[in-house]
């Protein structure tokens, strides 16, 4: 094996290892808005604190290829880093759907709602893709 394949597969790790820490150790939004997502309550299956490449996304429908970030307080400082990150995502495919941790937390009806349509206009957008493919 390669110096750079076993490089990789290292990195691989400290992700998923990440990705698990994140799970355990969630922030108070994204308790509240998993208890919402889980179970397909929205009709379609979510994942939590998902590797996809050199990320983690807080959220994931895979099916849909939907990805969902919920932005506390540090996102302030990190629009550039985190519009770059979107676009690579929108690159590899999946929609990103960033929402506020201040908006979920006190106006969750709000959050649902635009959950609700990125869930219905990727669900369309996919539906429509595979009719040309």
């Amino acid at each position: 094996m390669s110096h750079q394949s076993r490089q990789h597969l290292k990195f691989r790790a400290l992700l998923a290892e990440r990705a698990r820490s994140m799970r355990q150790n969630g922030t108070n939004s994204e308790q509240i808005l998993w208890r919402v997502l889980r179970g397909k309550q929205l009709g379609v299956t979510f994942r939590r604190q998902v590797p996809i490449g050199p990320f983690i996304v807080d959220f994931l429908a895979p099916s849909i290829h939907l990805a969902v970030k919920v932005d506390g307080p540090i996102h302030a400082r990190t629009v550039a880093a985190d519009t770059r990150r979107d676009e690579k995502l929108r690159r590899l495919g999946f929609t990103v759907l960033r929402l506020q941790a201040e908006v979920v937390e006190r106006q969750l009806p709000v959050v649902l709602r635009r959950i609700r349509e990125g869930i219905a206009t990727t669900m369309a957008a996919t539906a429509a893709s595979r009719q040309l493919g």
